[in-house]
């Protein structure tokens, strides 16, 4: 389920509702991970992407996507690794929706 949510917001939202009945904590943390990922990059995407220059843009999904990979390594090798300094608050805003 961790691998799944990594999986754009559809895999991230079918984690969710398969992690409701068997909470699994490690699946819980990856999903806040990659749902909050998910949410900033929307958020912030937005404004980037009213630049229409690739000095802006460029650093920006090159950025997005090396977090990506950090989360998603973190999941595929089994350790609970936060996303350096966002994932600590992912987990708190993100408290209620996973184990």
């Amino acid at each position: 389920m961790a691998i799944v949510a990594h999986m754009t917001i559809l895999g991230c939202l079918v984690a969710i509702f398969i992690n409701i009945e068997p909470k699994n904590r490690f699946s819980g943390f990856y999903i806040k991970q990659a749902f909050g990922l998910t949410i900033l990059f929307f958020a912030l995407g937005s404004m980037a992407s009213r630049f229409d220059t690739w000095l802006i843009s460029g650093p920006f999904y090159f950025c997005f996507f090396i977090l990506w990979v950090y989360s998603f390594i973190g999941a595929a090798s089994g350790e609970i690794k936060p996303i350096p300094k966002i994932g600590v608050y992912f987990q708190k805003w993100f408290d209620k929706l996973s184990a």
